[in-house]
């Protein structure tokens, strides 16, 4: 039986997922802003100093993805530093400082500056996937990890339509405006209890699991997870993962009931892994404070964890499959792209429609990758995405069908893309490793999806002008059937797994023991 959430800490979840997400939008008005201005800064009466050049184009649209290049390693010290609330903190301020030098001057070269230092508060994406998955509850950490994908096309919406109606001050300053919110918002919630237990705070991380889950902080749902907490940070549990078992992992509704006499406590589950003699005696033993216990480096962690290290290369391979796919290209240059593949449309209006298109295919995502799971949504989602490219690509290299049929296809591709391709590998990034390494795990895989995004974008201009958009998405098509048959057949399934039994399906040894969910 999965996890219960109760109504109430339901809701609070996911308010507190909303606030957090807060920066995924602002990073959607980022990119955003570019399309829909990109006409006038290329014209003669532009807003700027001086009309954009073609390379000059390709920076705007690009320097986003190096500025969250440059501090996205920075982000796994951040969180064991600051916290990870403070790091949310943070990663806001970069998106003030952006907006206002873009207020307050038209030279281009800082315009496109800015843009680069917007990019630094991207990279706190990484920071808030870790804060909402330790913040939420195992059942419908899924759902709400994948928000974070709805929220940044609810920013992309957002930007495009004020773009078609304000003017070019005004939108900045709305934006400007949406960056301070998100910092003041996020002061009103409390910091993750996984952070606060690691530093030894226990009475506040009780607080913490209290305010998320409306409970009293006395009940014994707050005990139990601290304790379970306590388990995971606990260094020996990499021992005992990778130790020599010939236990099983007991699923498909059996219930039973196991003692884990290192937490004294009794729980009720259905997924119970039984361990060796030499295991238990380990888990026996009583824990020590997890502040007294010798510490490990996150690297030096990683370097010794065998699950960890193939969870890192199944999450980098992903995330690369999801960037290389296009998705990027149409978010980031949706108004020139219309304007291309279907002129008898106003460009803004098309870009428009294509954020309630991504917005509404993320959001059916998040209503049900807790029930299909990870594996069936990437594998489709992958399937349907390269059938659209195909035909998509034949059209705009050939134009046998009309303009509207040009725009339906491009409305297609981006539903079935995000109905699972492009969300799953962010909620496998967030959950699928320990404490220990989640920090430096989630930056190494962000860092990859800033520069597979830089890549894609930088080259996207030269190539249009040299092949035409058609011979791309052939290209797209070839990566979309390698990232279906990569997920069906390597693609492990964590829905409704804590991150201690996630790593057990990454153990060669457990390969043939694990059950499918």
């Amino acid at each position: 039986m999965a996890e219960k959430v109760t109504v109430a800490a339901f809701f609070m979840q996911i308010l507190c997922t909303l606030a957090i997400s807060g920066l995924i939008a602002l990073i959607g008005f980022v990119y955003a802003w570019p399309s829909y201005n990109i006409e006038n800064f290329e014209s003669n009466s532009t807003v700027l100093s001086w009309p954009l050049t073609t390379f000059e184009k390709s920076l705007l649209g690009s320097l986003t993805n190096i500025g969250a290049l440059l501090l996205t390693p920075t982000c796994g010290y951040a969180l064991n530093i600051f916290g990870r609330r403070y790091s949310a903190m943070l990663f806001g301020l970069p998106m003030i400082i952006g907006w206002t030098i873009i207020s307050l001057t038209n030279y281009t070269p800082l315009i496109i500056l800015a843009m680069g230092i917007s990019g630094f508060g991207a990279a706190g994406q990484a920071v808030t996937s870790v804060y909402i998955a330790e913040i939420v509850q195992d059942s419908i950490r899924g759902m709400l990890t994948s928000s974070c994908v709805t929220i940044f096309f609810a920013g992309l919406l957002f930007s495009y339509a004020i773009g078609g109606y304000l003017t070019y001050q005004q939108v900045i300053y709305v934006h400007l405006t949406g960056s301070c919110l998100y910092i003041a918002v996020l002061g009103l919630l409390k910091e993750s209890p996984v952070y606060l237990v690691q530093k030894g705070r226990e009475e506040d991380a009780k607080r913490s699991i209290a305010f998320y889950r409306r409970v009293d902080v006395t009940s014994k749902e707050v005990e139990v997870e601290i304790k379970k907490i306590k388990l995971q940070l606990d260094p020996r549990i990499d021992e005992i993962l990778h130790g020599e078992t010939e236990g099983k992992l007991l699923l498909n509704g059996v219930k039973r009931v196991y003692h884990l006499h290192v937490l004294d406590i009794t729980v009720m589950d259905e997924n119970i892994f039984l361990v060796e003699p030499h295991e238990k005696e380990l888990l026996d033993k009583k824990l020590q404070p997890v502040e007294e216990v010798k510490s490990v480096s996150q690297w030096q962690f990683l370097k010794n964890s065998e699950s960890s290290k193939r969870a890192l290369m199944m999450a980098l391979i992903i995330m690369t499959a999801n960037i290389m796919m296009g998705g990027i290209v149409l978010q980031v240059y949706a108004e020139p792209m219309f304007k291309e593949a279907v002129p008898s449309m106003h460009p803004n209006t098309c870009a428009i429609l294509l954020a309630v298109d991504l917005m509404v295919a993320s959001f059916i995502c998040a209503s049900v990758v807790d029930k299909f799971g990870r594996r069936f949504l990437m594998t489709t989602s992958a399937i349907a995405t390269g059938i659209c490219t195909l035909l998509l690509a034949s059209q705009l290299h050939l134009g046998y069908g009309p303009y509207w049929y040009t725009a339906f296809l491009i409305y297609a591709y981006c539903f079935v893309y995000n109905l699972g391709a492009a969300t799953v590998p962010y909620i496998m990034s967030a959950e699928m490793f320990l404490p220990e390494v989640r920090g430096l795990c989630n930056s190494m895989v962000m860092a990859c999806m800033w520069i597979s995004n830089f890549v894609t974008l930088i080259i996207f201009n030269p190539m249009v002008d040299s092949f035409g958009l058609g011979p791309l998405f052939y290209f797209f098509t070839i990566i979309c059937i390698s990232t279906a048959i990569y997920s069906h057949f390597c693609l492990v399934e964590t829905k409704g797994l804590s991150a201690d039994q996630i790593q057990l399906l990454f153990l060669k040894k457990n390969k043939k023991e694990n059950i499918k969910v």
